[in-house]
């Protein structure tokens, strides 16, 4: 019987300069970073770039978050301001994302930001990609590693299993600290949250010394602002007590549930721990075939609003 898991890598120094060789020769790698894996590839390369929407049958109009080394390098192609700056200083590297407006003359293929005047990038957190990073000469276009809609991975075999093969090389960095994807902020203008995630608004606010502006803008300008969403393929109900017929619930806090359909994201009721379990633990009720998944109010500050931004659209179901 073929082992399916042939193509993940142990994220040795070896490995990670195999990883710079299949990337450099414009192929598609899938990383590890703190939030979520990704699917990386050259940034500057058109037909790399394209691979990754391939391989993700992500829909075009969907622009990819560019990952960086550093802020110096970020400069390069971008058009940099006061509040970027100050917020990169104190959270980057760290699970927060930057749409800036991009320069004229980056060298940032065309098709990772679908022919915006703006880009999404980002500093990753995670040792084994800042240390591909610091090996390549190019930054890395790198969506989450899974087809497009469906469910985040947060560790190497999560990719392994969604893409069966098609991804050459899987480097594994053990499952990811954060396990949510990254907070999205448009500094183009006005500062405004365009996807809650691994960093709460709420300390970004209170960093600034603002109140972050809503956005109403129906412009595309990073992931996470389509519908349909990280979905595990069934029906969804939230702020629910209890399952429905073949149905799984996912608990949160201490509470006394005992059946075998009962999923807890976090029983001490800490909201990093349960954005930590979220991803995984829909995958295994995915893979145990329950019918449809109700779930716990989850309460809607700090990271319970990353949470619940992403039930809320893996609920649209088709």
């Amino acid at each position: 019987m073929k082992n399916i898991y042939s193509n993940i890598y142990k994220a040795t120094n070896n490995n990670l300069n195999k990883a710079k060789i299949v990337i450099e020769k414009g192929d598609v790698v899938a990383v590890p970073t703190e939030t979520v894996y990704g699917l990386a590839a050259n940034a500057y390369n058109n037909k790399a770039v394209k691979k990754i929407f391939a391989l993700k049958k992500r829909p075009s109009h969907n622009p990819l978050i560019i990952h960086f080394k550093n802020i110096e390098q970020i400069k390069k192609e971008t058009i940099i301001n006061n509040n970027f700056l100050k917020l990169a200083k104190k959270f980057s590297p760290g699970p927060l994302t930057y749409v800036l407006k991009k320069k004229k003359n980056s060298k940032i293929s065309k098709f990772a930001n679908k022919g915006l005047s703006s880009i999404a990038v980002r500093i990753p957190n995670e040792k084994n990609i800042l240390k591909l990073l610091n090996i390549l000469k190019c930054p890395l276009a790198a969506p989450s590693a899974n087809k497009s809609k469906s469910l985040s991975p947060t560790t190497a075999k999560h990719v392994a299993d969604e893409f069966n093969g098609k991804v050459k090389m899987i480097i594994d960095g053990g499952a990811c600290t954060i396990g949510i994807e990254s907070t999205v902020i448009d500094l183009t203008a006005k500062p405004k949250i365009l996807r809650e995630g691994g960093l709460s608004s709420e300390i970004i606010e209170k960093f600034l010394k603002t109140k972050l502006s809503e956005n109403k803008n129906k412009v595309i300008k990073s992931p996470g602002q389509i519908g349909l969403h990280y979905s595990p393929g069934m029906p969804i109900y939230m702020n629910r007590n209890k399952a429905i017929k073949d149905g799984a619930l996912i608990a949160f806090a201490n509470r006394s549930y005992s059946n075998k359909n009962v999923f807890n994201l976090s029983t001490k009721g800490n909201l990093k721990e349960a954005a930590k379990n979220f991803f995984n633990t829909l995958r295994v009720i995915k893979n145990k075939k329950f019918k449809s998944i109700s779930v716990n109010k989850i309460p809607n500050k700090d990271l319970g609003k990353a949470i619940n931004e992403r039930l809320i659209r893996a609920a649209q179901y088709e």
